[in-house]
């Protein structure tokens, strides 16, 4: 049988010398073998019965200045979301202590920022020690960073940062004008030099083609370290949006994304983020059977909808599923 990327499986080196046309041609293998390798790669790293649960608060929504072409928090789409300040450090806190209460054992938080100002660090600092005593992995999305800021973060013991790269660097430039992949590298260097991990993924869903979908993750398996967190997301459409009324990934396209990134990324936790809310239960199964092992979990994510604890522990139910224990390390 050919066996095309067959050195990125197994117990061997991480590779970081994909091209474009090796990932192409996992797509492109029959769905059975694809995710036969998928969930062989995946358990000779992880249990496979057992996913992370996170949390996502948005602690200051709207207003942004990007024109990220999927957000519905850009300043520029009339969405209907409303833009307010950064939450109070005691109200993040007791969210995240309700997230735990419900079974999460991650908590991530954003702010809808072009970049995070000198002036709101200490604050946001403050927030993660407050929801690191609480026994709780902790992770921010807060746009931009300076060298400066990501070590003050670090300092405060921030586990993840997440910064996505969204898509393909050649399909970059028609969903997003106001930065470039060059600056989100910038900020990844950034939280790496301080000593934090990275969470960076992308969306399907946005008009791409399967060769943007490729070379997204050879971007992210290229980098010199693996993110150690990422998150592939479905589009949301949001009325508003630039990109509301695109056509609709086929839903096992979306599971072959999930099983090459698996394969491509041995040791990366794999989110099954966005777009769940639409999913049916056997998508979600099949994308656990690729090799996802993570989800964010409570009824909003960020703007919007995102399956309920009932909804999730149910499905969990049916699957045999078990959420992962807080700060579990690949093998």
């Amino acid at each position: 049988m050919d066996n095309p990327g067959g050195r990125g499986i197994g117990n061997q080196d991480l590779r970081h010398d994909w091209s474009v046309e090796e990932v192409e041609a996992l797509f492109a293998l029959p769905f059975n073998d694809l995710i036969f390798r998928a969930q062989s790669v995946h358990r000779q790293r992880f249990d496979a019965n057992e996913v992370q649960m996170s949390t996502l608060l948005s602690i200051k929504t709207g207003g942004c200045a990007e024109d990220c072409a999927y957000c519905p928090q850009a300043a520029q789409y009339q969405t209907g979301v409303e833009a307010d300040k950064l939450m109070q450090v005691d109200k993040v806190i007791a969210a995240a202590k309700a997230a735990k209460d419900g079974g999460a054992s991650r908590y991530c938080m954003g702010a809808a920022w072009r970049e995070l100002k000198d002036r709101d660090v200490d604050a946001i600092c403050d927030i993660v020690k407050g929801v690191k005593d609480l026994g709780l992995e902790t992770c921010m999305t807060l746009g931009m960073l300076t060298e400066p800021q990501a070590g003050r973060l670090a300092d405060a013991g921030l586990d993840y940062y997440n910064h996505n790269i969204d898509t393909s660097p050649e399909y970059y430039g028609d969903i997003i004008t106001t930065r470039t992949m060059q600056d989100r590298f910038d900020t990844l260097q950034h939280v790496r030099d301080a000593g934090m991990k990275v969470c960076c993924g992308g969306i399907v869903g946005l008009g791409e083609g399967r060769r943007d979908r490729a070379a997204m993750l050879v971007t992210l398996a290229n980098m010199e370290q693996h993110p150690e967190s990422v998150p592939i997301n479905m589009l949301v459409q949001v009325k508003g949006t630039p990109l509301h009324g695109t056509d609709k990934l086929e839903p096992l396209e979306f599971v072959r994304t999930i099983a090459v990134a698996r394969i491509v990324m041995p040791a990366s936790m794999v989110r099954l983020s966005a777009g769940r809310e639409t999913m049916s239960d056997e998508i979600q199964a099949l994308a656990f059977l690729a090799g996802a092992n993570s989800i964010f979990c409570g009824p909003k994510l960020l703007t919007t909808a995102n399956p309920t604890h009932p909804k999730d522990e149910a499905l969990f139910d049916k699957l045999g599923l078990k959420p992962m224990p807080p700060h579990t390390h690949h093998a």
